[in-house]
């Protein structure tokens, strides 16, 4: 079987700026991985490129052994917001509905199906009952699980989040979790977050993206990563909640 990602000495440059280089990433089915990594290093890049938004400078990347673009149908992406105009009154109903629009050109009649299908994913996340009310008018919490039924009505086999839970709260957040670990059941999910300790105890794996990828099959923060995504020296220590603490060292 074909990981369901898969990628090969690739390097990413932008405006001749080297974003990516040698990356190295395979990934299996029903993993849980969390992306971390320094501001600028290259995470919504890399999402990008699984996305098939950006093409790679060298190397290869394939997505159940196929193209990104060829594979995106398969893809349910959930951003960190979407930017609407306040003055736009568009309903939460018609945001899920907009995961039924890929590959359309335009816009589209929605079947009774479709409509189902919307509501059945709001459902799941606790959210049916705001089906009518104009989305922007929701929490940063609210307008997340909305973002995450629009990438379900997909019926996504690989789910890309990029930070889900930076307008959540504690509370929130830890159902976020929950849900997503009963997702992973069936779902490969790639999460890119800030906070991997309130993930560590969902999570399969940790990859650091700073120009390279150091990938860890273990959901453990190793302290080559936290150098790595910090730039600067650190033990890791575990008594119950892990923490961070930093060796004395000179900034240059």
């Amino acid at each position: 079987m074909d990981p369901v990602i898969e990628i090969k000495d690739l390097s990413f440059s932008y405006n001749g700026s080297p974003i990516l280089s040698a990356v190295n990433l395979t990934i299996q089915a029903r993993e849980f991985l969390a992306v971390i990594g320094p501001n600028g290093g290259g995470k919504t890049t890399l999402l990008r490129l699984i996305l098939g938004l950006l093409a790679p400078d060298r190397g290869s990347i394939r997505i159940f052994g196929l193209l990104p673009r060829e594979a995106a149908p398969r893809i349910g992406y959930v951003p960190q917001e979407i930017r609407l105009n306040k003055a736009f009154p568009v309903s939460v109903l018609n945001i899920v509905l907009m995961g039924r629009m890929k590959g359309y050109r335009g816009w589209r009649h929605f079947s009774k199906q479709d409509k189902a299908a919307a509501l059945q994913a709001l459902e799941q996340l606790q959210m049916a009952d705001f089906r009518k009310r104009r989305f922007n008018e929701l929490s940063g919490g609210q307008r997340q699980r909305v973002l995450m039924a629009r990438a379900l009505i997909t019926e996504p086999e690989l789910l890309l989040l990029d930070e889900p839970t930076s307008n959540v709260d504690t509370k929130g957040q830890s159902d976020f979790y929950d849900f997503l670990q009963k997702l992973n059941q069936t779902v490969t999910i790639l999460v890119v977050t800030h906070d991997v300790m309130a993930l560590s105890s969902y999570i399969r794996s940790v990859a650091c993206v700073s120009r390279q990828v150091i990938f860890h099959n273990a959901p453990e923060v190793t302290r080559e990563m936290v150098e790595m995504a910090y730039q600067c020296p650190v033990d890791i220590i575990a008594h119950g909640l892990p923490h961070r603490v930093f060796h004395h060292h000179h900034e240059d």
